[in-house]
């Protein structure tokens, strides 16, 4: 089964027969088990809030040499400390009728009960690479709903300008902990010890 988006189409598409069925009519009409149900039967990353599903673009090879680059640099911190980094697809639920697939997340203890089998409950720190078709998605409307569940960091990678936006928590927002451009290093105020230098992250290949 594969799912197809299109600016006004959302379709699905059975490639054993060919069948194609126009999912628009039923946008803000999904059940959470349906959500859930279909995401178990895609490698798309799909992402749901109340009633409407969301088919993101499918990920660039620089995206995911970024996503790579980003997920073993955090493993290698991780694992020293007893805890769990994992990548997309994976779901985070931010609340009942809403749900996003992070580009990474991060809990410091592998025992974490947020951390579920389905989906997680939340987590310590998350990270998304900014898609070109819309970057508001990453820096304003996943900001809030990332602050909503109340997750201590997040980081914003834009592979665009170059930029890499950690965000610490401070109530129910985030503020900056700071913006890193080409020739600084990237810093965590989460997890001691933990950094990236801006150039290594989108100089990748």
């Amino acid at each position: 089964m594969a799912v197809d988006v299109h600016t006004m189409d959302l379709k699905l598409v059975r490639e054993a027969d060919g069948l194609a069925v126009d999912l628009l009519p039923l946008q803000g009409l999904w059940t959470e088990t349906q959500y859930l149900t279909l995401t178990d039967q895609t490698s798309h990353l799909i992402e749901f809030t109340d009633g409407v599903i969301e088919v993101l673009p499918m990920p660039t090879d620089k995206h995911q040499a970024i996503s790579q680059y980003l997920f073993l640099a955090l493993l290698a911190l991780i694992q020293r400390i007893g805890g769990k980094v994992q990548y997309a697809p994976l779901r985070i639920q931010i609340r009942e009728g809403k749900f996003r697939e992070p580009d990474l997340l991060v809990v410091r203890d592998a025992h974490d009960p947020r951390r579920q089998n389905r989906f997680w409950l939340g987590a310590d720190l998350v990270v998304e690479i900014v898609s070109p078709d819309d970057s508001e998605r990453d820096t304003k409307v996943k900001r809030a709903d990332y602050a909503e569940i109340g997750i201590p960091e997040y980081w914003i990678v834009n592979p665009e300008d170059e930029t890499i936006a950690v965000l610490t928590l401070a109530g129910s927002v985030y503020r900056e902990h700071g913006l890193f451009l080409r020739g600084m290093t990237a810093s965590s105020a989460l997890l001691a010890g933990f950094a990236v230098t801006v150039d290594a992250v989108f100089d990748v290949s």
